[in-house]
């Protein structure tokens, strides 16, 4: 196995890092790049690198430099709409550590990156001393994603069950990190 490295993205990761990202919303969501949902992606030093409370981390292969994978933590809750506003108001900007962008490259997938990634931020966001709970959503065809997110946190809304209509598929979680 090859030497990967999890640090904070730095500028010259930023490049790698938007392709990890770009990947996994064309392979495996098949949305393609959607402005109004992905602008992060396309400018991950705005949203991730300068605010203090958040932060972009990569695991990177050190034979090569190649950024195997992402991720991302911000001080924004979930929206409403699209989100229930019960979520919305559970989970409030400022108080909520929303985690976002947790992608790993194919090829890179099943050594414990994801994870590892993970509790770097859950680590990033008990620093900080501001945040009351840590968020994410995720869909169920995202490879890897209930697994790894039913194995770190508990399912606070099912949106394919609990939202009239299915709602937009999105699975909401919590993470403990106290």
């Amino acid at each position: 196995m090859h030497d990967i490295i999890i640090r904070e993205a730095t500028a010259e990761d930023l490049d790698g890092a938007r392709v990890v990202m770009l990947d996994a919303v064309y392979r495996d969501f098949g949305t393609g790049y959607v402005p109004r949902w992905h602008a992060d992606i396309i400018d991950p030093a705005s949203f991730y690198v300068a605010p203090p409370r958040h932060t972009l981390l990569v695991a990177v292969d050190e034979r090569d430099g190649t950024v195997a994978a992402t991720a991302a933590l911000d001080a924004r809750g979930p929206a409403h709409p699209p989100n229930p506003r019960w979520l919305a108001e559970r989970y409030p900007s400022g108080e909520t550590a929303q985690l976002r962008r947790v992608y790993v490259r194919p090829e890179y997938r099943r050594r414990g990156l994801a994870r590892r990634l993970v509790e770097g931020l859950l680590e990033f966001a008990r620093a900080d001393g501001g945040y009351r709970s840590v968020y994410l959503h995720t869909y169920p065809h995202s490879p890897g994603a209930m697994g790894l997110w039913r194995t770190l946190g508990k399912v606070v809304c099912d949106e394919r069950e609990d939202v009239p209509g299915g709602g937009s598929g999105a699975v909401h979680f919590e993470i403990p990190f106290a």
